[in-house]
């Protein structure tokens, strides 16, 4: 793992480093020395690991004592962009445009990514718990819409992880991964989401093999989560990994 760059403020440390081809940012808080809970963010489609939304969430946990991992997702930010994922790029806008079913185009679009990035994921958690800043302490997952779509099968895979706050995706192509899940989830669903049906949505969350699962679901469209959701899950995390 090599560090490019460290900046600190309102006391939080924010490094950007890579691994291998994997680019990465880790935020901490300032003077951080130790064991602590460890979160990784996974971000939406079309973004990048310091995305505001990303950036926001990851700060706010950090300020709070966690140690808040962010990488490029494969094909996505600092990433080369491979043939395969521009031509099926190319073909879910095409479906879209055609009226196809949009929950099987983005199903195959994350199919595609998902087993590098459960890989990424893994060798960063490894090297990163290897640092004096973070430690091996307990770990957890949150990703919404792609975020989710490739977090669930992580966290299906990872027993690292102890808990997750998921949401914003529905059920295509992801049953058999979300029955393995045990852990801890919280889960977001947009009640007007003109990307994901509600119906699909609930239908993932009642796929979770969770026994503790929580569905919070809120009125807007799929980036109207309402801000008070990132103290909710910071709680949460809070609950589930001290």
């Amino acid at each position: 793992m090599r560090f490019t760059s460290q900046t600190s403020s309102d006391g939080v440390t924010e490094q950007f480093f890579t691994l291998d081809e994997i680019p990465g940012v880790l935020w901490t808080p300032e003077g951080a020395c130790g064991n602590r809970p460890l979160i990784l963010l996974g971000h939406g489609g079309r973004q990048h690991k310091t995305a505001p939304n990303t950036a926001y969430r990851a700060r706010r946990y950090a300020a709070e004592g966690f140690a808040v991992l962010a990488i490029d997702a494969p094909n996505h930010g600092d990433r080369p962009q491979d043939e395969g994922f521009g031509r099926i790029a190319a073909q879910m806008r095409a479906g879209m445009t055609a009226g196809e079913n949009p929950g099987a185009l983005v199903a195959g679009m994350h199919s595609y990514l998902a087993g590098q990035a459960v890989a990424d994921w893994q060798a960063v958690l490894a090297a990163v718990q290897r640092l004096d800043q973070v430690g091996v302490g307990p770990v957890g997952y949150c990703g919404m819409s792609m975020g989710c779509g490739l977090g669930i099968p992580l966290i299906a895979a990872e027993p690292r992880i102890r808990a997750a706050v998921l949401g914003l995706l529905g059920v295509h192509g992801l049953a058999e991964d979300a029955a393995r899940i045990t852990v801890p989830v919280q889960f977001l669903l947009q009640w007007d989401d003109h990307m994901v049906p509600r119906e699909q949505g609930l239908a993932l969350f009642d796929a979770l093999g969770s026994a503790e699962k929580t569905l919070h679901a809120n009125p807007g469209k799929h980036g109207d989560v309402p801000s008070f959701e990132v103290d909710s899950s910071l709680q949460f995390f809070a609950r589930h990994l001290s």
